[in-house]
């Protein structure tokens, strides 16, 4: 997880205690789920920012952000396809920066949920990755196996998966991939 800093200047008084969060009270909120501002039935970053108050009336030090990035939500928002993008189903980079701003104005801190170990199968440095020689840059970020049996047509373990069945895939440029999150998360 990262804290995000205050948007320009110096460092606010409350980021200089390294040890602000012992005793802070920690909100973790999962975006899809928590207040719903446009009546889709899908919670966004506009209803949390509608929420701050609410929240500085509980005593909240900090708001933990799960993950709001694009996703194929096969792993509840964990299966990234872009770190550097809002999922536009639950907002823009300017509802995030307004949340942000909404938090700092009223004391609390904000907590992201980064997870550079949970890309999906969409995200361009798998696609890069299945794409590029083994022993390449791109192939290094992830962990290839060869399938097992005489012509690799088995997975490279015996694990099962915790989301059901046998874990990686085959693939046609890969020998073999193995994983214990869902095919989409590959990582």
């Amino acid at each position: 997880m990262t804290t995000l800093a205050a948007a320009g200047g110096s460092a606010p008084a409350q980021q200089q205690d390294a040890t602000w969060w012992r005793q802070a009270v920690v909100y973790q909120i999962y975006p899809r789920s928590f207040a719903d501002s446009n009546g889709d039935g899908i919670g966004d970053l506009r209803g949390i920012t509608g929420k701050v108050d609410y929240l500085r009336e509980l005593g909240v030090d900090a708001v933990w952000l799960s993950p709001f990035y694009p996703s194929a939500l096969a792993d509840g928002g964990y299966d990234v396809d872009d770190y550097r993008a809002v999922d536009p189903r639950i907002g823009t980079l300017d509802d995030f920066d307004e949340l942000r701003t909404a938090l700092r104005a009223a004391g609390m801190r904000l907590v992201v949920d980064i997870v550079p170990n949970h890309t999906s199968n969409r995200h361009v440095w798998f696609q890069e990755a299945l794409a590029s020689p083994p022993g390449s840059r791109a192939r290094e970020r992830y962990i290839f196996r060869p399938g097992r049996g005489e012509h690799g047509e088995l997975p490279p373990s015996d694990w099962t998966s915790t989301f059901g069945g046998r874990p990686g895939s085959r693939s046609a440029t890969v020998s073999g991939t193995c994983t214990c999150s869902p095919p989409s998360s590959p990582t």
